[in-house]
């Protein structure tokens, strides 16, 4: 019943009407949101999920057949990349993006699978490394130049910590920070260079002792991490309980001396934080350039922080917008002119609120062109429906993981003219879950396909890492 009522809160706080920002619904926040109600019923419905779909084998990776390395790459034609040819588990559809390989969660050294969260690392010598989130650890693979996947080995979860779906990571320098949703776990530090010797015919499975270790979570758990490299410092997101101190915001780790980690503070402000974005603030808001800023996705608000103290975290701003449902994740346009962000809502299709109804993923706009006022000045709809998870930006396009729906990436170059989102125009996708190809709108409205993926390899190689099946490697045609 509870999960009806606040459903039907939801609905009437989100309009169906032209997305914009709005002041928050304090009442509704904190009865559905900072009670942690909310993102009980999202994670219990996640997890019964899965379960189901565990124990119909879904999960079972060796099921799903690694591409050939004889294979060169399987061009995007006439709207599709097979594979296998008359198969339609292995027939892709596709616009502007071909496949040049595809290895089974199993084939990259786990036998649990479960994929999640996924970050990349450039040596020196420009060599492209990947760290890959399962439920068992983070393996790691190099990508050739000819754009194959070369599993080196892996680490696994911190030992005193179960296996959990939700692994995510992020890069410092020649770090990979890596936390999970695992009581005990806290957040693995592993450096990346420790993998350019290794002989591929021989790969490593690292222990706790190879990786650094700060264990200073509440109960161990992060539901996502962040990073400033420019700042040197890493953040734990979303660490339960909501009732410690930090009340599940974020908690601040410092990277100067990696043996030995520390927190010099945490923003418990507004509770929770899904996730969130760090930077130096460079843009048109003279009034905090140069300041220490966090963006937070915060449940049912986009949150806007003055980390610069970070024992005394401020709040600048905390917004809501018509269709709030499930604030999740976001990114700016440009980390060196800070006006415009996009932001994604993981339950506003599945909730059929705002903009999100009808069912096809919703990018929602924002111009911050002041830090104090941002304003929702439009958004971008999917034409797959779908659920949005995560984005990041590269230049003049978003990359978007929208589970079921695969890779999408848009052309964001018309937003600074055009903050209404209508010049906004997807320009390749990547369908990586065929299984829902003949559903309605080409797509389910559920937690399958894909979790993540990086875009930032100089190669222009992108890396899809996916919940069931393991992970792709794509190319813009």
């Amino acid at each position: 019943m509870k999960g009806v009522v606040n459903a039907a809160a939801i609905v009437a706080f989100a309009s169906f009407v032209l997305a914009k920002e709005k002041p928050v619904d304090e009442e509704l926040s904190r009865t559905v949101y900072q009670s942690g109600l909310r993102h009980m019923e999202i994670m219990n419905h996640k997890e019964t999920f899965w379960a189901s779909r565990r124990e119909q084998g879904i999960f079972d990776s060796t099921q799903y057949k690694s591409m050939d390395a004889a294979v060169p790459y399987v061009p995007c034609v006439n709207g599709l990349a097979e594979l296998e040819a008359g198969n339609p588990l292995y027939t892709f559809n596709c616009s502007g993006l071909d496949l040049y390989d595809f290895q089974s969660h199993a084939d990259l050294g786990s036998p649990t699978g479960e994929g999640a969260g996924s970050w990349g690392w450039t040596s020196p010598d420009g060599r492209e490394f990947m760290a890959i989130g399962q439920s068992d650890g983070a393996a790691f693979l190099e990508i050739t130049t000819e754009g194959k996947m070369v599993y080196l080995g892996r680490l696994p979860k911190y030992s005193a910590a179960q296996p959990s779906l939700w692994r995510e990571m992020k890069g410092y320098k020649n770090y990979m920070v890596i936390g999970s949703e695992a009581t005990n776990h806290g957040v693995q530090i592993f450096d990346m260079t420790k993998l350019l010797t290794i002989n591929p015919a021989k790969p490593v499975t690292f222990s706790d002792a190879d990786a650094f270790h700060f264990a200073g979570l509440p109960s161990g758990r992060s539901h996502t991490v962040q990073v400033n490299e420019e700042k040197n410092y890493a953040v734990a997101s979303g660490s339960q309980p909501r009732t410690d101190k930090c009340k599940s915001g974020l908690i601040f780790i410092d990277l100067t001396d990696m043996k030995n980690l520390k927190s010099p503070g945490c923003a418990s402000a507004d509770g929770y934080v899904h996730d969130a974005q760090c930077l130096v603030y460079r843009g048109p808001d003279t009034k905090y350039v140069g300041t220490d800023i966090c963006y937070g996705y915060n449940e049912d608000t986009l949150t806007i922080y003055n980390v610069t103290n970070k024992a005394a975290a401020t709040i600048i701003s905390r917004t809501s917008y018509e269709g709030a449902a499930y604030t999740h994740q976001g990114w700016v346009l440009d980390t060196e002119w800070q006006q415009y962000l996009v932001l994604d809502d993981e339950y506003d299709e599945y909730d059929k609120v705002g903009p999100g109804a009808a069912g096809y993923p919703v990018t929602y706009i924002w111009d911050i062109s002041s830090l104090e006022k941002p304003k929702q000045t439009g958004y971008y709809s999917a034409k797959v429906k779908g659920i949005d998870h995560n984005q990041f930006i590269n230049g003049d396009f978003a990359y978007q993981s929208n589970y079921g729906g695969g890779l999408h990436i848009l052309d964001i170059s018309s937003i600074p003219s055009d903050p209404t989102g209508k010049g906004v125009k997807e320009v390749a996708h990547f369908d990586i879950y065929p299984e829902d190809d003949e559903d309605n709108g080409g797509g389910i409205i559920d937690f399958v396909g894909t979790w993540s993926h990086y875009p930032y390899f100089k190669s222009g190689y992108i890396i899809i890492n996916t919940i069931e099946r393991g992970v792709y490697v794509v190319k813009r045609s």
